[in-house]
């Protein structure tokens, strides 16, 4: 027998379902998990990492827990061998633990086999001395010892593209020859997070030891299309209920607050939990209008966002073409000392972007307003400035270097709060909805975007927020302002020609 079909005979022929309706029954597998198997344990290069992704409620913590049983007591079990379940949160870990415990311990063959550790979350094959841990990114447990397989359960939970915790169960498995990871989860919010880039690495790579099974809905798909829940949920019918789905479906459906997590959650599509100021596809149809060209003779309006020492400043430059569409130039600055360690911060790869001249650097650990001033010169020369909106966050640093320049820039008061955000956010958000802004696809931009949500006042009026702690709104900010600026200009010469203008 091969190695898979070794799996699924232990599976089914030892194992039972935990809980729920067929609490105590045989586990039976469905095809979409024994090809899973198959794929990831009959690969003729040795598969060193494997990656299924789904829909929630499609079985995956019950599969995470067969499999660890396989190589806790079953046909995988090999001498002294450590395996470990990783989750972010302590619940989550305890759960894949409690499942591998509840398909052992109803097996009257298994249970003698094995010993327990409840305050650990470890269990002990006893013919083999092997030992799986459950291990969590909130407990920072010591790794300690190489283990042979690693499972990520739900890693897609993570933000940003680089995680200590996965970062040091990963690195740790360098004393075996042929170590496993599988990693199953539904899918990230974003393609900059951790496990869209390993899935796009996988797709991209077409490494033969890297097996990737992604079952998600088609892209802008209705939410009440069947077709796109099968794509998305290959269990449905099986241990999926349908009925329960099309439940929360037709609520997404009537709840737009609610389309958002549905997408991720139940279509598996990369789609922000939190609702976002601009959505991925409309943020992705103005990048594709074409790359950033340099601005021309028009008027130039311009936001800035200074920073506090050790964030990112943000200039942000907007230009309309004879199309009408507003071509977007954007630079950002960041202290040089301290790089790595602000990058694991925010979960961002600011060496990266520093490498390929999308984030500019500061000498030393705080941004320097005088490497800023002079690179604002650079870049304003020859153009046609109108106005230059900022915050009155630190602009009395920037205007005194500014003046030891003997530079005067035309700058232009605008706050950040709800009353001048609300004109600019609403222009901003009519300009991208009618794809008449290119933002060329600027790395540190679209980051920005994406972690940008906004609140509201009680009179309607909005601003702009942070989605989560880490995230970076600089830029987002000043493309606002640059547009309130604009729509103030516009506004202003509307006027004036009507005769409303005084001086």
């Amino acid at each position: 027998m091969t190695r898979a079909a070794r799996i699924i005979r232990f599976i089914e022929g030892y194992l039972c379902v935990p809980e729920g309706k067929d609490v105590g029954k045989p586990m039976v597998l469905a095809d979409f998990q024994k090809r899973f198997l198959v794929d990831v344990f009959d690969n003729p290069h040795g598969t060193r990492r494997a990656i299924l992704s789904q829909g929630r409620k499609g079985g995956k913590t019950a599969l995470i827990a067969a499999i660890l049983a396989a190589f806790v007591v079953g046909p995988e079990a090999k001498q002294n061998a450590v395996l470990v379940s990783g989750a972010l949160s302590r619940e989550q870990a305890g759960l894949v633990f409690r499942l591998c415990c509840l398909m052992i311990q109803q097996s009257p063959k298994l249970a003698p086999l094995v010993r327990i550790v409840p305050s650990g979350k470890r269990i002990i094959g006893l013919p083999m001395n092997t030992e799986y841990r459950a291990m969590s990114a909130e407990a920072k447990t010591a790794m300690g010892a190489s283990p042979l397989l690693i499972i990520g359960d739900e890693w897609g939970q993570v933000r940003g593209p680089q995680d200590d915790f996965i970062d040091s169960l990963l690195t740790s498995q360098g004393a075996h020859e042929n170590p496993l990871q599988i990693i199953i989860s539904t899918q990230a919010a974003s393609s900059a997070d951790w496990l869209s880039v390993q899935i796009d690495d996988a797709k991209r790579s077409d490494d033969p030891r890297i097996v990737c099974h992604l079952y998600a809905a088609p892209e802008g798909c209705d939410l009440m299309d069947e077709s796109a829940w099968r794509a998305a949920n290959p269990a449905l019918g099986i241990f999926r209920s349908l009925d329960d789905l099309r439940e929360q479906m037709a609520q997404a459906q009537r709840m737009p607050s609610m389309e958002n997590s549905a997408r991720n959650l139940l279509l598996n599509q990369r789609v922000s939990t939190e609702s976002p100021f601009v959505s991925p596809d409309v943020w992705k149809a103005c990048g594709s209008k074409g790359t950033e060209c340099p601005l021309n003779d028009a008027p130039v309006f311009a936001g800035l966002d200074l920073s506090a020492r050790t964030d990112l400043t943000a200039l942000v430059l907007i230009c309309q073409d004879d199309d009408g569409v507003w071509q977007v130039q954007s630079h950002f600055w960041t202290p040089e000392q301290g790089l790595q360690d602000r990058a694991r911060r925010d979960r961002a790869p600011y060496p990266t972007w520093v490498k390929q001249g999308f984030l500019r650097t500061t000498p030393g650990a705080t941004v320097d307003y005088a490497h800023v001033a002079a690179d604002m010169l650079e870049i304003l020369d020859g153009l046609d400035v109108q106005a230059i909106a900022f915050d009155r966050w630190r602009i009395g640093e920037l205007r005194r270097e500014l003046d030891r320049l003997g530079v005067e820039l035309p700058l232009v008061e605008h706050g950040q709060g709800f009353r001048d955000m609300a004109g600019a956010l609403d222009a901003l958000e009519a300009e991208l909805l009618n794809q008449r802004i290119a933002h060329g696809g600027h790395p540190v931009l679209t980051w920005c975007a994406a972690n940008a949500t906004t609140v509201r006042d009680p009179a309607g009026n909005r601003k702009l927020d942070k989605s989560r702690a880490t995230g970076r709104i600089d830029g987002m900010q000043a493309l606002a302002q640059a547009m309130g600026a604009a729509s103030r200009a516009e506004a202003s010469t509307a006027y004036a020609g009507d005769g409303f203008m005084f001086v």
